[in-house]
Order: C-alpha cells, then sequence, then structure tokens
C-alpha cells in the first residue's frame, strides 16, 4: 500500500510501504478521503510525535469502506462505509483502528465529506458537552469560528440551545460563523472580544485553540461560574494565571486532548464516539448540524494542503482524497 510520509517539514512524499493488518478488535479501512488537522502539521515539523503504540503515519481521522476485521470483532461487516476516529496513520491507502472508534456514515453526508467528521464532533462534544456542560441558555464563546472545529461547534452550541459568540480574523469569516448561527461575531484584530462579551454578562464556557496568549483575557470575559476549555496552544504553552480573578468567578480552566485518551474506559475514545453518535448523528440527519469542507486535494498533494491549512486563508475542514 502507499501512504504519505514525512521526510522533513516541508517534504511531504506518497510512498510504497508495508500493509497494515487488524490486530485483534481492530478494523481495517480502505481509506477514501483522510482530513487534515493543525497536529498533522505539528507532527510533519516533528513537534508532536504520535503516542506510543499508535502509527507514526500521519493522520489522526478518515473515512472509507471496512475492509478487513481483527479477531473479536462483530459489529461491523466488510464493505460497510464508515469515518474513524485515528491515534494516528490516516494518510494511507489503508489504516487499521480500534473498533470502538470507528463509527457509520450519517445518511446525509457524502463519503469523502465524512472524513471532515470524527476529529471535530469528538472534539466539541467532549469539550462543550461531556467536560464543560454547556446548557442551553448559556453563551459560550468560540476562538476561531472558522476553522473546522469552530463551524462545528457553532452548530451544535446552537442545536443544543446555547448562544453562540465567536473570534475569526476576517469579515468573510465572520458572515460564515454568522450563517452557521453564531449571533456575536468579533473580528479579534480589530475589536476586543473581552469587552464585546462582557457586555453580554460574560461567557459561561469559552473554546480556546490560542493558550497563553489568551489565558487572562479569557478569565476577564468570563461569567461566574464560568469554565475555560483550552485545546490548543497557537499562541503559547506558559501563561500568567491571575488566581484571585478565577477564585472570584468561581471559575474553572480546563487543558483537555484528544489523540491521547485510552481507546476504552471512562473519558476514552470508544466513549466520546458512542455519544458522539448517539447525539451528534441525529442533528446531522435533520440538518441541524453539516460539515463545513473548505478545500480538498488529492493525497499526493498533502503538502500543498498543509501549507492552505497553515496559511490561515481557509474556512471549515481541509480534506484529502485518497481515492474517487
Amino acid at each position: 500500500m502507499h501512504a504519505i510520509l514525512a521526510e522533513g517539514p516541508n517534504k511531504l512524499t506518497w510512498r510504497e510501504i508495508s500493509d497494515v493488518v487488524p490486530h485483534p478488535g481492530e478494523v481495517l479501512i480502505k481509506v477514501s478521503a483522510a482530513g487534515v488537522n493543525r497536529a498533522d502539521l505539528l507532527q510533519a515539523a516533528g513537534k508532536y510525535p504520535p503516542p506510543p503504540g499508535a502509527s507514526d503515519i500521519i493522520g489522526l481521522e478518515v473515512s472509507g469502506t471496512i475492509a478487513g476485521l481483527g479477531d473479536g470483532v462483530e459489529a461491523w461487516s466488510v464493505g460497510q462505509p464508515v469515518c474513524a476516529l485515528l491515534a494516528g496513520g490516516g494518510y494511507a491507502e489503508y489504516v487499521a483502528v480500534p473498533a470502538g472508534q470507528v463509527m457509520p456514515i450519517p445518511d446525509t453526508v457524502d463519503l469523502h465529506h465524512a472524513a471532515g467528521l470524527p476529529e471535530v464532533s469528538c472534539t466539541v462534544w467532549s469539550n462543550l458537552v461531556m467536560t464543560a456542560h454547556l446548557a442551553p441558555g448559556e453563551l459560550v464563546l468560540i476562538h476561531g469560528g472558522a476553522s473546522g472545529v469552530g463551524t462545528h461547534a457553532i452548530q451544535v452550541a446552537r442545536a443544543l440551545g446555547a448562544r453562540v459568540a465567536v473570534t475569526a480574523g476576517s469579515p468573510t469569516k465572520l458572515e460564515l460563523c454568522a450563517e452557521l448561527g453564531a449571533e456575536i461575531t468579533i473580528a479579534y484584530r480589530d475589536e476586543d472580544f473581552v469587552e464585546r462579551v462582557r457586555a453580554e454578562g460574560g461567557a459561561d464556557v469559552i473554546l480556546d485553540i490560542m493558550g497563553a496568549s489568551y489565558l487572562d483575557r479569557n478569565i476577564d470575559a468570563l461569567a461566574p461560574d464560568g469554565r475555560i476549555v483550552v485545546i490548543g496552544m497557537q499562541g503559547g504553552v506558559k501563561g500568567e494565571l491571575n488566581l484571585g480573578k478565577l477564585i472570584a468567578k468561581r471559575a474553572a480552566v480546563i487543558g483537555t486532548a484528544l489523540r491521547g485518551r485510552p481507546v476504552s474506559g471512562p473519558g476514552g475514545k470508544s466513549e466520546i464516539a458512542a455519544a458522539v453518535v448517539d447525539n451528534v448523528w441525529p442533528l446531522i440527519a435533520d440538518g441541524q448540524v453539516r460539515p463545513v469542507i473548505g478545500a480538498e486535494f488529492p493525497i499526493q498533494q498533502a503538502q500543498a494542503a498543509h501549507e492552505l491549512l497553515a496559511s490561515g486563508d481557509v474556512s471549515g475542514k481541509v480534506l484529502l482524497r485518497v481515492r474517487d
């Protein structure tokens, strides 16, 4: 089979490698498309190694059809169209994945476009609902609202009855966020998101991709009993935390990651995937949530896809097509 190999931060090459075989409890997927994530860019640059035991091939999500079953797998059948959350291995013709991380494809979603669902849906549901316990009527501030995670989070939050505020960097991106359901859109280069959110009573939940550079301002933007969930560190890893502000608001700052979670058990990837199928897939089926695809590339052009995502000149998900 063929896969993308990272031969340097700016050299992703489509090469022949040994075939993948499913271990007990795993499903072998014939990949149709793979999603591109910022974690992939970091891994290609040598800054984000895969968890122990995971494939060193880049790629955290795919869609395709089941090509084989490992021992003990009974819930799936060969030929079934699926999408899957991975710890690695997605930029390839085939990938083996624990059966609990495999999900059916919603009826309303194209096979290729389904590759853009696993990471965003599992990230959003696990953080907004399972971690932050976002409730109807609460205000959630989503930084990077036009990103893959952001566009999905807007729709899920609205479907849950929450109010949505977003930050984004251009009028076009802010317009997309508004179309998806954001009622407060903030141009972060020109406006103070703290001031805008405080005028609404503060944010009950903040979904943050920036990390250190936004830490103090995020606390300022919180409502009493607010929760900040940090899922990215684009603004750095070390910040100063004013505990006085945090305590005065009875607030929480929570850091989470998806890739390194265990396969099974409480809070594991299988539990999250099952919750997504039970709760998010029905929202997709009835049209309340849809995948937002910003660009698609042939898998051989993975380097160009990485460069586009790194540039910030794309909204929604970037996909790599492995098969037509």
